[in-house]
């Protein structure tokens, strides 16, 4: 055999083997073991990750720790090493190999899946040998610990919902570490890395592993926030007289569903604000309803037929999708509230539309005498008495809301008139475009936005956003007639961009049913928001309003 053949020969036996190495490495190498432990130092208890080798020290381990000791083959056994030993095998390389392996499949499903590519990246890049792995590997063992960017625990007040109590400590979706250029060497990625199916399958995992810390993260984040606010509502409440003005700042962000029925209550101007006094107010104000009842209802029958039963047919279509409004005891309740109210106001008596602004007062106070979710409470259990508090209470809440807006509901409605001339004001001037295709398509504003102003958005939002809005409402001065004629607009301006695309049709058709079946807190917290600026801005201008339709189209 010639010198060039021998030469060809051991030069295809060498690059054999030289796959075979980086395949078993691919095999039985996927995942570097390490250890991982959170470490608390100093006076402001910042949170440290520490850890050995690759799955510790760069890529995080796991989000709340792990502690697994490396083994000695880990420390001892370098890729280099690896590679001689395959080429000059001796008595014992099977028998430690088959040691390894089943080391490696045993406490695979320990390890960080996250440290599979890295080490892959690494001998790869080396060409399955060389000085230049073991250098990359020692140097990414021996960065630790690494400080966490976002680490400071918070701590955590008590509550009796899961809002509170206990030490909560957040940790941060991404390690940030300085690499050096060895590091990068080591990390970069090759054309082979992003054509293998299995790294693009982990690469997805790891995507989803991603998204479901942060989402854990946020839910964290939450926690912890409810349960400062929770404190601080707690506080204003325990003493012996509240600052209601303070109760009105906290509120406007949102009330804990906990305490939600006391500080209704309050806001409301139903419940003083003087500890000593509150229980002989309730206990006076549930008797009189009682009597107003008794009184309404001679013999068991309504002293107006005709009255009591158009708020009868109303009541059958208020909420009609929450099975808990369907119940005959809660519909009973609700036309003796809604007839007592229309008795006892003459001037304006019942009009459709107040039927759906008792509600969010009956869901909220009988939410607090019921466990677990108020939709999901067997009705036939709920003690008399409770009923009849509840009932009370919601009669003498829902009289103070329309005191203050009284004038939509007298005769031919002048408060809602006036509501939506200058919701058309305003409209003219925050989006003159809008305004001049809605003029330009023949819709008049009375024809989408009288609904707004007598339900108060009931029937275009779900009731749990209602009742969060409601928070902000009664925070705000006037929250239900001055306040809400800007939520209206934001509410409208938010659908701009399509209602400019349509014809009239399709607007009224759009506005009569608007998409907000998917919306959640933080869309209705946007919205809040996007109404206090517009109040801030046209609120105390109401001389640049004025003049403003005739600047628009119309």
């Amino acid at each position: 055999m010639s010198a060039a053949a021998h030469e060809g020969n051991h030069k295809t036996q060498s690059d054999s083997s030289n796959q075979h190495v980086k395949k078993s490495w691919r095999v039985h190498s996927s995942s570097l073991p390490g250890r991982v432990r959170i470490v608390f130092s100093g006076a402001d208890q910042s949170a440290s990750h520490e850890g050995i080798g690759l799955g510790a020290g760069i890529f995080g381990g796991r989000l709340f720790g792990t502690a697994l000791d490396p083994p000695a083959a880990s420390r001892n056994i370098s890729p280099a090493a690896g590679l001689q030993q395959q080429q000059r095998p001796h008595k014992s390389s099977k028998n430690y190999s088959k040691k390894f392996a089943k080391f490696l499949e045993e406490t695979d499903s320990d390890w960080d899946a996250s440290t599979s590519s890295a080490l892959e990246k690494a001998i790869l890049a080396s060409g399955g040998s060389g000085e230049k792995t073991i250098r990359s590997i020692s140097v990414l063992q021996q960065r630790s610990p690494v400080t966490l960017s976002n680490s400071p625990a918070r701590s955590v007040g008590s509550s009796s919902s899961g809002v509170g109590g206990g030490l909560v400590t957040t940790q941060p979706e991404t390690t940030s570490v300085a690499l050096s250029s060895t590091e990068k060497d080591a990390l970069d990625p090759t054309e082979e890395d992003t054509m293998n199916p299995r790294k693009s399958l982990d690469a997805v995992n790891a995507s989803k592993k991603a998204e479901e810390e942060s989402r854990m993260l946020g839910e964290i984040a939450k926690l912890n926030t409810l349960s400062i606010r929770f404190q601080k509502f707690k506080l204003l409440l325990e003493q012996p007289n509240i600052d209601l003005e303070q109760v009105r700042k906290l509120s406007w962000s949102g009330i804990p569903d906990e305490i939600r029925p006391t500080v209704w209550k309050l806001l409301m101007g139903y419940l003083p604000c003087n500890s000593d006094r509150r229980d002989a107010t309730l206990t006076r104000k549930r008797k009189e309803y009682e009597e107003y009842v008794a009184q309404s209802f001679p013999k068991g029958k309504a002293t107006d037929e005709a009255l009591y039963h158009q708020i009868h047919i109303d009541v059958k279509r208020t909420n009609a999708s929450i099975q808990l409004y369907t119940h005959p005891a809660i519909r009973e309740a609700l036309e003796r509230v809604l007839y007592c109210w229309a008795i006892r106001h003459p001037a304006s008596g019942y009009v459709q539309g107040i039927n759906d602004l008792v509600v969010p007062f009956f869901h909220v106070f009988l939410a607090a005498s019921v466990v677990g979710k108020v939709e999901n409470t067997n009705v036939d259990a709920i003690p008399k008495e409770v009923m009849g508090n509840v009932e009370a209470d919601c009669f003498w809440c829902l009289t103070k809301l329309l005191d203050g807006i009284q004038d939509n509901y007298t005769f031919a409605q002048p408060g809602i008139q006036r509501q939506i001339s200058r919701l058309k004001e305003l409209i003219n001037r925050i989006d003159a475009p809008l305004f001049n295709h809605l003029q330009a398509q023949g819709v008049d504003f009375i024809q989408f936005a009288f609904r707004w102003m007598n339900c108060l958005l009931m029937r275009e939002i779900s009731l749990k956003n209602t009742i969060r809005m409601w928070d902000t409402y009664q925070a705000e001065t006037d929250g239900f007639s001055d306040f809400h004629l800007y939520v209206c607009a934001a509410f409208l301006v938010k659908w701009s961009d399509k209602l400019k695309k349509m014809e009239f049709q399709d607007i009224m058709m759009f506005l009569q049913s608007v998409p907000t079946s998917t919306w959640e807190e933080k869309d209705i917290e946007i919205l809040l928001a996007e109404a206090f600026m517009w109040k801030e801005l046209f609120h105390n201008s109401p001389s640049h309003l004025a003049g403003s339709t005739t600047n628009g189209g119309s």
